[in-house]
């Protein structure tokens, strides 16, 4: 019997590589991959034409689309997970030290300013840094993919969409995911790598970025779906981490050496599925109430799709 086929996208890497290249099947479909070389493209297309039946999708991005009634739902899979302490820079002849001096000023964010890495950046800021994010100007260089998102009032786009301009004059003194190709942009943290580390044994703080999306109408006509694409991507995790334990991952990209430092502090550093990853999930939930993304909290329960709600993997 043949399998059902569906459109999917999610970008190559290693704890999704033997889905992606057909070494881990699902019993019962077939899921046909689209490489899009820009990722957040696919996001938008999925956000705005829902163009795909399985797709990768930014978690904050989702938690916003779902807010306003797009036709899709998480499966508890999160592909992505970083440090973001490096991703805040700074106009160095602004003479600023530290991310607590950011209160009252301007501050740039790479695209829109629901992006994930924007949301995890600013918790750092607040959290970390005492810094009210009410009081800073946020200027994004793009639109946002949820086209009903309304931001709030310190949400000022910037009009050329230039953040790095704009970064290397001073307009704005600093910026969330700007590039560093100017001498007058520096890393606003120093040792920002060490500095995630910390956060991330001291307080547990180990931000999620990506998790997959499946259509409603697909969920509808075949809920299965949902766990066996849970189990899928699950079992390309686990082989990637027996990789990654057994020192089988001969040239580490920076993302596999992220999963080896949290290898220090937990078995699994990818776990799939709400339970393992409740605490990070209610925070981002949280900080995108605080940050005005969504109007209010969220239940995970009504986030991810119920046949996958207890998986874990």
């Amino acid at each position: 019997m043949s399998k059902t086929k569906l459109k999917a996208v999610s970008r190559t890497q290693n704890n999704n590589r033997r889905v992606k290249e057909g070494a881990v099947t699902l019993p019962d479909f077939e899921l046909e991959f689209e490489e899009i070389p820009v990722l957040v493209q696919g996001f938008r297309r999925m956000v705005r034409q829902l163009e795909f039946d399985v797709c990768e999708m930014a978690l904050t991005t989702y938690i916003c689309a779902k807010a306003h009634g797009v036709k899709f739902t998480a499966i508890p899979i999160f592909l992505v997970r970083d440090f973001h302490h490096g991703a805040i820079a700074h106009h160095v002849p602004s003479g600023l030290k530290s991310p607590a001096e950011l209160g009252g000023k301007r501050v740039g964010v790479n695209r829109g300013y629901t992006v994930t890495t924007g949301v995890w950046a600013r918790a750092i800021i607040q959290d970390e840094y005492d810094v009210d994010l009410s009081s800073v100007t946020w200027a994004p260089s793009g639109d946002e993919h949820v086209e009903a998102y309304k931001a709030p009032a310190n949400v000022e786009p910037l009009p050329d969409g230039d953040l790095e301009a704009h970064l290397a004059s001073g307009d704005v003194v600093a910026a969330v995911g700007a590039s560093f190709d100017h001498p007058d942009i520096a890393r606003m943290i120093d040792n920002e790598f060490d500095a995630g580390v910390a956060a991330l044994k001291t307080r547990g703080f180990y931000p999620i970025n990506h998790t997959v999306v499946v259509r409603d109408a697909v969920l509808e006509e075949m809920p299965e779906v949902a766990t066996q694409v849970f189990e899928a991507f699950a079992e390309s995790k686990r082989q990637y981490v027996a990789d990654l334990k057994a020192g089988r991952i001969t040239e580490p990209k920076r993302v596999d050496k992220v999963h080896q430092v949290a290898l220090e502090v937990m078995d699994d550093p990818l776990p799939y599925g709400v339970e393992p990853n409740r605490k990070t999930l209610e925070g981002l939930v949280d900080h995108a109430v605080t940050q005005k993304i969504i109007p209010q909290r969220m239940a995970l329960e009504d986030l991810f799709a119920k046949p996958a709600l207890n998986s874990v993997g």
